[in-house]
């Protein structure tokens, strides 16, 4: 009888175990299930509290660990500037992000949070990263396989802090140099900014043949979510003036400015982050038919899509005057994540009595945090919620560094090259007497970055580690040759040395956004007395480092030749390497570059056009010293004949180089 029992008490043991473990299985939590079933099974677990929580993002300041645990937060960001600590390093980084996350998943669901940051040229807020020329850069250097490249190595950079996810890229189609982010934009031409969208599977990865069109994806641990931004139009606004009304048909609309989020989407983009803009002043955060309308419904955009910093505020004039009708315009609209940075309280109980009064729907809600949640489960998150230091040396590595500096080679458009066209002054010679490098821009790391670097709008001087133009053409040049260094010569230090040419680097001062709008476009003081100082007394290269194009008219008889550098980064050498021929001039200008600001907005194709250098303008050369290897690669392949004939072809590709301002080559 004793036996029988103890049989009982066993098997009614082991059932107790197995109901016990089956009622510890949480569907959401396993990663064998389909994602559809995990967003399914989470979302039917939520609270409204906790939904509401998953549609608010704040300031990485105000993201204390009971803030996060109170308000159910659900994504965190620095914005432009926000740092753990000056020049902190990847581990303060992660260490930081970490700190945040382990509030998140200490709540009851355990949804870990999503922190981003504005990666928008590399990894621009953290001190040592490699920081990449601004997008106008790498829209002149046409290759869109390098902006790829880019995309990867700045996924790993902003890894390496422990961050997942970036705010980039700027697929604006920037129709107005006037315009502030204009930097921020690859083109004023569509076809350019959607071959320059390749930069979204470098971040997040290469999406699975299978994948149905508009899914989100991101490969792994060493990727990140990436977002396209902003919705739509911001490069259009009238009179280039930031946050503006973008006056345009509809045809317009979606030919010019749209094409690029097709490319976007089919790449698998996580997010799309909505313009602050107006198209036809209707505000595109509040603009139901554009958001949910053709986003979502007629692309099939299934990612989520975020507010700009406090943009549902402005969807009204001035901003905050109705918050509430603010918070019901931007949701119903078709907004899944609100980026509060500082009042989310506000936000989260406007949106919590609007819910509750049955103004905005619980469906609508659903559909956000279902959103939220798919590209949280796809990103991995919930599997891999805390950071490692596994990334760490990927911050400011060699090899990024060099292919920033490809990117400023490939990016660099020379304009002119002599005053008449036999007569070159590029590739300048290694070897000289004595050279005169001036200009404010010349020794200025900060300059040669421009806006959105450690600062949000940029800085002066030595802010982050890299490589100034200065510097560059010291190493580059011959030992022998003396560098003298100005940052703004008078006429007696000019005329008092016996200079065998000068170099003058001059152009905008950093800024960004509604900091960079300008109606006059010119060159700050003293860059054009520099100009005029230097080069009307000696032969001189004039480097400018701009965001845009720039007024130059007054200035350019007098120039012997003519760089546009757009705003290359930390790489500096990258422009020495072109300047003394070590590579060829290749770059091609992304937008028209004027003649007189009275002529804006002006873009090819337009009846008006009447420019100084048109769109895709770049004369080119050839390295020096390297025919002789090309052409003997050409006989290996092709016989004794063909190396006769491809001879005979380079010297005429010389002639006609001649003929554009470059220069006759030695063999090696």
């Amino acid at each position: 009888m004793a036996s029988f029992a103890t049989l009982w008490l066993c098997i009614f043991f082991l059932l107790c175990c197995a109901y016990a473990g089956e009622a510890d299985y949480i569907l959401y939590k396993d990663h064998k299930q389909h994602l559809n079933y995990r967003i399914k099974d989470l979302l039917s677990r939520m609270t409204l509290a906790e939904k509401i929580g998953q549609m608010t993002q704040i300031e990485r300041k105000n993201a204390s660990a009971d803030v996060m645990k109170n308000y159910l937060i659900g994504s965190v960001l620095s914005g432009g500037g926000s740092v753990p600590a000056p020049m902190a390093s990847a581990e303060v980084w992660v260490n930081t992000v970490n700190e945040i996350q382990r509030a998140a998943l200490s709540t009851r669901l355990g949804i870990p949070m999503l922190y981003g940051i504005d990666a928008v040229h590399g990894h621009n807020n953290v001190y040592n990263a490699t920081i990449f020329p601004h997008n106008i850069g790498l829209g002149a250097t046409r290759d869109p396989e390098l902006v790829r490249r880019i995309g990867v190595a700045t996924a790993l950079e902003v890894r390496a802090t422990g961050i997942p996810y970036t705010f980039a890229p700027c697929i604006a189609v920037c129709r107005d140099p006037r315009w502030g982010r204009c930097y921020e934009s690859y083109s004023e031409d569509h076809a350019v900014v959607q071959a320059m969208t390749e930069i979204i599977p470098g971040l997040q990865g290469d999406i699975p043949a299978n994948s149905s069109k508009g899914v989100p994806y991101v490969a792994g641990k060493d990727k990140v979510a990436a977002c396209a931004k902003h919705f739509v139009g911001d490069g259009g606004t009238h009179n280039g003036i930031n946050e503006n009304n973008t006056i345009i048909d509809r045809h317009g609309l979606l030919s010019i400015h749209m094409p690029a989020y097709y490319n976007a989407i089919i790449n698998g983009v996580s997010t799309v982050m909505v313009s602050y803009s107006s198209w036809n002043g209707v505000k595109m955060h509040a603009n139901y038919n554009m958001v949910t309308g053709y986003l979502k419904n007629t692309l099939k955009f299934r990612g989520f899509v975020i507010s700009d910093w406090q943009g549902i505020d402005r969807i009204t004039t001035p901003a905050d005057v109705n918050y509430t009708y603010s918070v019901l315009q931007g949701v119903n609209a078709g907004i899944d994540m609100v980026m509060v940075p500082y009042d989310y309280p506000t936000f989260i109980n406007d949106l919590t009595s609007l819910v509750n009064k049955g103004v905005i729907s619980m469906s609508r809600i659903d559909d956000a945090v279902r959103r939220i949640l798919r590209v949280k489960f796809t990103m991995g998150l919930f599997e891999n919620a805390l950071a490692d230091l596994s990334f760490a040396e990927q911050l400011g590595s060699r090899e990024h560094r060099d292919i920033a500096r490809e990117a400023v080679r490939k990016s660099l458009v020379l304009l002119k090259n002599g005053k008449r066209a036999n007569e070159p002054i590029l590739p300048l010679p290694k070897k000289a007497s004595s050279i005169l490098v001036a200009g404010t821009h010349a020794n200025n790391l900060g300059y040669q970055c421009g806006g959105w670097t450690i600062e949000w709008q940029g800085g002066s001087g030595d802010t982050t580690v890299g490589t100034t133009i200065l510097d560059a053409i010291k190493f580059t040049v011959d030992g022998s040759t003396d560098v003298i260094y100005s940052e703004n010569p008078d006429a007696s230090l000019v005329k008092a040395n016996n200079f065998s040419y000068a170099i003058v680097v001059v152009g905008e001062t950093p800024y960004a956004e509604t900091n960079g709008d300008s109606l006059n476009l010119t060159i700050p003081d003293p860059g054009p007395s520099t100009i005029q100082t230097v080069c009307g007394a000696i032969k001189c290269v004039v480097v400018i480092i701009s965001g845009r194009p720039v007024v130059i008219t007054p200035y350019i008889a007098s120039i012997d030749a003519l760089v546009a550098a757009w705003l290359p980064g930390s790489e500096g050498q990258g422009v020495a390497d072109v300047l003394f021929g070590d590579y060829g001039f290749t770059g091609k200008l992304p937008r028209t570059w004027f003649k007189s600001v009275d002529q804006l907005p002006m873009n090819v194709g337009d009846k008006h056009y009447d420019p100084l250098f048109p769109f895709g303008f770049g004369l080119t050369t050839m390295p020096t010293g390297r025919m002789i290897s090309a052409a003997v690669v050409r006989n290996e392949r092709y016989g004794m004949v063909s190396l006769f004939i491809n001879l005979l072809g380079t010297f005429i590709v010389l002639k006609t180089c001649c003929f554009e301002g470059c220069l006759f080559f030695e063999w090696e």
